[in-house]
């Protein structure tokens, strides 16, 4: 039996589940206090300060 390629479909699904679980792996590894947490000298913590000030108001 020859090897079957795989339509586009099926390939373009095959990359974006091995991307999609890598994605997954990256973004439940933070813990709070670890090295990995948001600065609070970075712009999305400014940013989300400001939002904080505006949505008060």
């Amino acid at each position: 039996m020859g090897v079957t390629r795989l339509k586009r479909k099926d390939r373009r699904n095959k990359t974006f589940s091995r991307l999609e679980v890598q994605f997954l792996k990256n973004a439940t590894n933070l813990e709070p206090g670890s090295r990995s947490a948001e600065s609070p000298k970075s712009q999305v913590a400014k940013n989300n300060a400001a939002l904080a000030i505006a949505a008060g108001k």
